[in-house]
């Protein structure tokens, strides 16, 4: 029998805004490859019962990514309870629309916290636990690959995620970690419910799924991905072809 292409058995993971669309997505879908996941986000009830329903090679802890403090405890736990860790999915992120000079000031500074140096940090914190073969993916948007009218600060902060993974992707590869993007579309989850975004016009009709998000990311987190490095995927259903 042929072993499955995408195996993540063994493989520490710790997966960021994982409580709820396509974070929860993510963890269902590399414990059933075979990982061990912890799980993190700011909404601590919610993604503690994500975790008690994937079973006994799941774990949950509340973690703003934001905060660099928050990331070293995190971090210290994984290296208390796994020794290492195989693979980091900076999926957290807050998308918010509206006109640019109507934006608060602390908004605008929370969303690059969450978007872009929170996987700055998670970087700063994690890799001295990642061996080699190890690999990064970082969640952007199709947002970050061209213009957003009326969602200029998120636009931004995904460009600079793409921008990171590129640099990160040569800065730690001497080390082997590769560090790969993954540019989702419109996908169902609740960060976006609201959308009314006409899609007929797309090649593929319809908004994507989690699951099909995270079945990208779990590719990229295994070895069938080895030769992969500082590239973005994008799963759009053809939005940006």
């Amino acid at each position: 029998m042929t072993a499955p292409l995408v195996d993540l058995t063994g493989k520490v993971a710790l997966i960021t805004g994982a409580a709820r669309g396509q974070g929860a997505a993510e963890a269902a879908l590399f414990v059933e490859l075979g990982a061990t996941v912890v799980l993190t986000d700011v909404l601590g009830d919610e993604v503690q019962e994500v975790a008690r329903g994937l079973g006994e090679r799941a774990t949950a802890h509340v973690h703003d990514t934001g905060s660099g403090a928050a990331w070293r405890t995190v971090a210290e736990t994984v290296r208390a309870d796994h020794g290492r860790l195989d693979v980091l999915v900076n999926n957290a992120g807050i998308y918010r629309t509206g006109d640019i000079v109507e934006w608060p000031e602390d908004e605008l500074r929370a969303l690059f916290d969450i978007n872009l140096i929170g996987p700055l940090l998670g970087l700063q914190a994690m890799v001295p636990l990642m061996p080699r073969g190890s690999s990064v993916v970082n969640v952007a948007s199709i947002s970050g690959l061209r213009g957003h009218g009326g969602a200029l600060p998120y636009a931004t902060s995904k460009w600079g995620l793409r921008g990171a993974s590129r640099s990160a992707a040569r800065e730690l590869g001497p080390r082997g970690i590769r560090v790969n993007c993954v540019c989702p579309g419109s996908v169902d989850t609740p960060m976006i419910a609201s959308s009314t975004m006409d899609l007929s016009h797309l090649p593929v009709p319809r908004r994507g799924t989690a699951h099909e998000v995270a079945a990208m990311v779990a590719f990229l987190a295994s070895d069938a991905s080895a030769y992969t490095t500082g590239a973005d995927f994008v799963v759009d259903g053809g939005a940006t072809a």
